[in-house]
């Protein structure tokens, strides 16, 4: 099994442990286009920048997306290890010296986060490098020993099982994202555009779920549309859904109850405009179902 350690300052460290954040962004200052050295599911572990070096936590891989500041903070907020928005954009343009504002960053996008306390810090016997992170096989004598402790610290791992096939590892972790990963993962697979009307314009899209969480709906993208935040209100309180063939219906609701709507009812019977490609992220038809049932009144 591939593990990934990467290198982290204190202060974000310190925060999320304190915080006891259940997902996080891991930042790549620069924002790369692709990154992928592990499989979805593996283990990112967290190594302090600064001496002895140790692993003090980690959590496993769910996707990494590049992204404007504005839209990892409405994102994640706190979890991505600062105090605020312009907190984190100044120590973006710090790294890369730059001044922008809102500078685009890599986000490593990491589920079921864990902290170590100082005293079960993991030791690494053979780091010798000054880049921003290295893999590690668990087939090898140091990846095998790093993987042990960090099972011996955590009771959680041992419920996930981890075979040959790397999909399992993928279908387990993305069963258990958060709000922020959800929201990410929903708007990748959207290729960045409302699902409705097409708009690309990002700091006015949403990811909406098909199933309310508070329902018992999932964090998994075949629950989740992406959509202009108009539109997302409306599908939220029944004026809008989309039908298990994703065709799109508008309440006549809106016309009796505001006097308005034409731009509404312009989308009125229309096929979804942007879909995953993936057929396992499609919306789910169980979920449609439910919020043609539930939700949406005709």
């Amino acid at each position: 099994m591939k593990i990934f350690v990467g290198v982290t300052d204190r202060e974000w460290f310190s925060q999320l442990h304190a915080s006891h954040a259940d997902e996080v962004v891991f930042w790549k200052p620069g924002a790369p286009e692709n990154w992928h050295p592990i499989p979805v599911g593996a283990p990112f572990l967290f190594k302090l920048r600064e001496a002895p070096h140790v692993i003090a936590g980690g959590g496993f891989f769910a996707s990494y997306s590049r992204m404007p500041t504005s839209i990892a903070w409405s994102a994640f907020g706190r979890k991505n290890g600062r105090t605020s928005f312009d907190d984190l954009r100044q120590t973006l343009n710090r790294i890369t010296q730059k001044s922008l504002l809102d500078p685009p960053v890599g986000c490593i996008i990491l589920a079921q986060t864990f902290f170590f306390d100082p005293e079960e810090w993991i030791p690494i016997a053979d780091w010798s490098i000054a880049g921003p992170g290295k893999s590690y096989d668990t087939a090898t004598a140091e990846g095998a020993r790093i993987w042990e402790q960090v099972n011996e610290r955590l009771d959680f791992i041992n419920l996930i099982e981890y075979g040959e096939d790397e999909r399992y590892h993928e279908q387990t972790i993305l069963q258990r994202v958060g709000q922020g990963a959800f929201r990410v993962l929903v708007m990748d697979a959207y290729h960045r555009r409302c699902a409705i009307t097409g708009e690309k314009t990002l700091p006015v899209l949403q990811a909406s779920h098909i199933k309310p969480y508070s329902e018992e709906g999932t964090h998994l993208v075949n629950n989740g549309l992406f959509l202009r935040s108009d539109v997302h209100t409306l599908f939220d309180a029944g004026y809008i859904t989309v039908t298990p063939e994703y065709k799109v219906e508008v309440s006549s609701r809106i016309r009796t109850e505001f006097e308005n709507g034409r731009d509404y009812y312009a989308l009125h019977g229309k096929q979804l405009i942007s879909l995953p490609e993936k057929s396992s992220l499609l919306p789910s038809r169980e979920s449609l179902i439910w919020h043609n049932e539930h939700r949406y009144a005709a």
